[in-house]
């Protein structure tokens, strides 16, 4: 169905091809996975096969793509649009009308399709999707993940022959990903449709695929196998493969149920031992590392208010140090941040409704919750980008919503789900220099972290030349260059490998430690369990489970991640804390 004939794409002005030498196959009716690490091409090579790349991107483009016999190099997306349907990693950028079933409707209409058909069709999806209850919200005011929903219905509703999804699970909630996921099966297993599929979270997808397609590098060629081959070799895997390998299982396990079919010797290994859990402390009952280092029994007070960042205007826009503002000192026996039966309404939408929440220096909280739950609008109410109808909210002792923008970035810096939101300058080196400007850092200062955070991205690259994961990553360098005292993160995973994902829970640990608070709004349990002391669980805008990760994911199957979830009873979260006391007892 899909036909990739030595491949090869170079953008203008770059020393190395993106891609190089692809050759490969993807037969009709299978889903194929498609992974890899961030920014080796992956994007790029999904972006090939609607035509999208280089037609629209730009880039030369050697070797022939074929889809369905169509070949890309004379064919323009518009004409293969009846056989192929695509979702970027942007869905926000896919779509054309203002509210939910229209934007169902918009790709049949464009097809010409009767309108009895396009009527039955965009039910069925509604049902499929759970977005009956959505049909006609405005798209402006969903959340990320609902707005994912979308935009993967708007191309099941054509009904194409070939699907080309980007991270399509990356703004769902654990059950929104299976049923999205479940729609994929029964797509490919009943009618026959290809699917071709780049995703990060291999923990969600990898158990579903019929072959996997590892890009190694940038440039390099495919390495093509079965899920458990590919797991085997590949730089990036989930952590019920890395379990599997830790405990030399072999073939690996691809799913939580084989993985729990062998783990009977594991168990028994770990019988008696437990992660180390180091004892509260007053003022901070989930985490120790509240004590600032060296300290033997007292809170750590909160980091000195940063210098104005670059993250200015409710944390989203630049801030230029106009004039000089006056910060009062925040007491450093309160919470950094604090919300206290606030309420938002948006619209006919209660987004809040009575939620209470403390915040403490050094203290790392999850929130979590189906997609639509208010996360990101409590990550709002924060910042200062949404003003409650109800109750308050405090941050440093002052009101977000009605303190000067200016004043608020030295208390609070916010990575929304979007990072080119911040992003505005012509080369990561410009974005960089601004942002140790911005925050009085050392020159080098945002660049180090960048280089830490996600090694090989160049100087010269314009932003809008990096992947999804990329982006994300410098957004995050630019405002924990800053290092304001409370951190606020909107899906910061989104479009990162394993390895980035680790790489940025060390930063985030240290900075923790030295006293700062984050909060960070995910649907990644798997993040969950390896950097949150607590887990604060929303549902229709209210908290409906707060309390130390532990106590709140291991009970829940929802939210526990793969590890717990193999060896429970026993209560491990991560593979790095079995490999931990495995080491230990060695």
């Amino acid at each position: 169905m899909i036909r990739f004939e030595q491949v090869s794409l170079r953008y203008e002005g770059a020393a190395e091809p993106t891609l190089s030498g692809i050759d490969l196959t993807v037969p009709e009716g299978e889903l194929v996975l498609l992974v890899g690490p961030s920014g080796v091409g992956k994007s790029t090579l999904l972006g090939a096969v609607p035509g999208l790349v280089p037609h629209f991107t730009g880039g030369t483009l050697s070797g022939r793509v074929t889809v369905g016999g169509r070949d890309t190099r004379t064919h323009k997306p518009r004409e293969l649009a009846d056989l192929v349907g695509t979702v970027g990693q942007d869905p926000s950028a896919h779509f054309v009308t203002d509210t939910v079933e229209d934007e169902l409707a918009y790709g049949m209409e464009s097809l010409g399709l009767a309108p009895d058909v396009m009527r039955r069709r965009v039910e069925e999806t509604l049902d499929l999707l759970g977005l009956a209850e959505l049909r006609d919200r405005p798209i402006a005011t969903l959340s990320g993940g609902q707005r994912q929903r979308v935009a993967i219905g708007s191309v099941l509703t054509p009904h194409p022959k070939v699907l080309v999804l980007d991270e399509p699970t990356s703004a769902l909630d654990p059950a929104a990903a299976e049923e999205v996921l479940a729609v994929l099966q029964r797509l490919v297993h009943d009618l026959g449709t290809t699917v071709l599929m780049a995703e990060h979270r291999l923990e969600r997808v990898v158990q579903y695929a019929d072959r996997v397609v590892l890009l190694p590098a940038p440039g390099a060629a495919p390495v093509v196998g079965t899920p458990a081959q590919i797991m085997a070799v590949s730089p990036v895997r989930p952590p019920v493969a890395e379990l599997g390998l830790l405990a030399g299982w072999d073939p690996l396990p691809l799913s939580v149920r084989d993985a729990r079919r062998r783990a009977a010797g594991l168990r028994e290994r770990l019988a008696g031992r437990s992660p180390a859990v180091a004892a509260p402390v007053p003022g901070c009952p989930t985490r120790p590392v509240c004590l600032a280092p060296g300290a033997s029994g007292t809170p750590a007070e909160a980091p000195a208010p940063a210098p104005a960042p670059r993250t200015g205007l409710f944390g989203l826009r630049r801030a230029r140090r106009a004039r000089t503002v006056s910060v009062p000192a925040p007491d450093p026996t309160a919470p950094l941040a604090r919300a206290e039966g606030l309420g938002v309404r948006r619209g006919r939408v209660e987004a809040l409704r009575a939620v209470t929440l403390d915040v403490r220096a050094g203290e790392t909280v999850a929130l979590m919750g189906r997609n639509g739950a208010g996360k990101s609008t409590l990550l709002g109410a924060l910042v200062g980008m949404v003003t409650p109808t109800a109750g308050r909210v405090r941050v440093g002792g002052l009101d977000p919503s009605r303190t000067d923008p200016r004043t608020m970035v030295r208390r609070v810096g916010l990575v929304p789900q979007e990072p080119r939101d911040l992003l505005y300058a012509e080369t990561v080196a410009a974005e960089c220099a601004a942002a140790d400007a911005d925050a009085g850092a050392p020159a080098g200062s945002c660049r180090a972290l960048v280089s830490r955070l996600l090694p090989g991205v160049p100087d010269a690259t314009h932003p809008r030349d990096l992947s999804e994961g990329q982006r994300l990553t410098l957004a995050l360098a630019l405002v924990l260059t800053a290092r304001p005292p409370l951190i606020l993160l909107d899906e910061p995973t989104r479009g990162l490998d394993y390895a980035a994902k680790s790489r940025l829970v060390g930063v985030l640990r240290g900075l923790a430690a030295e006293g700062h608070a984050i909060v960070l709004a995910t649907h990644d349990v798997e993040l969950a369990a390896e950097l949150a002391d607590r887990v604060v669980i929303l549902a229709g805008g209210e908290v409906v489970a707060d309390g130390p990760t532990r106590q709140v994911v291991v009970s829940s199957p929802a939210y526990a991640p793969q590890t717990a979830k193999i060896l429970a009873p026993q209560e491990w979260l991560t593979v790095n804390q079995v490999r931990t006391a495995l080491e230990a007892g060695a």
